[in-house]
């Protein structure tokens, strides 16, 4: 019952936002008592804090089966855009905004493990992108790592509506792509932005 809790949850509080749900709103979703709840989490907090593990571990294992298919590094980077943009597109409300803004504790949390896991994979993206000879062999690859991050969690952070923030994460992936590419690379940009759009 405690998985079946966290799965829901974690459900309605990337649709509606962690602020909006209550445990009554997840009780009456699952027909259970609010009691119910309260016999695995004390309080609300306990159960976003399970939540948000959760989504970080789906997301991620969501990103390792993408990187496993070996697209090419320009076309990797934009099924991963899809995948998030897939998630979220129920939600109105941002909500890794609202757990900054109503839960900065869990969210220094979450952040701290985000950083770590983040920064790898957008170290191993540049790093095939340069072997692929989609981007250029002279760059400094740590700091486009923290060029990117960066820009990605500074929209995430800062914006509130989901629909705002995919879109400029979508802009910030051209912005970063551009600045790295090689003409082969750029070809193969205009190719993903084409059937991203379309």
């Amino acid at each position: 019952m405690k998985e079946k809790i966290i799965k829901k949850a974690s459900e309605l509080f990337l649709k509606l936002g962690f602020k909006s749900i209550t445990m009554d709103d997840i009780a009456c979703e699952m027909c259970i008592s609010k009691k119910t709840i309260y016999k695995y989490f004390c309080n609300k907090e306990i159960l976003i804090e399970e939540s948000t593990a959760l989504i970080h571990k789906e997301v991620h294992e969501i990103i390792d089966n993408i990187i496993a298919k070996s697209y090419n590094a320009i076309q990797e980077n934009f099924e991963i855009r899809k995948m998030f943009k897939e998630m979220f597109q129920a939600s109105d409300a941002s909500p890794i905004f609202q757990l900054k803004k109503y839960y900065p504790e869990i969210y220094e949390r979450i952040m701290t493990n985000e950083i770590e896991k983040c920064n790898y994979c957008f170290r191993q993206n540049i790093e095939k992108g340069i072997q692929q000879d989609l981007y250029r062999k002279d760059l400094n690859i740590e700091t486009y790592v923290n060029f990117y991050y960066i820009l990605i969690f500074s929209i995430n952070e800062n914006t509130g509506s989901e629909k705002e923030a995919k879109r400029l994460e979508l802009e910030a992936l051209e912005y970063h792509t551009r600045a790295m590419a090689t003409p082969k690379g750029i070809q193969e940009l205009e190719k993903q932005l084409h059937h991203f759009n379309t």
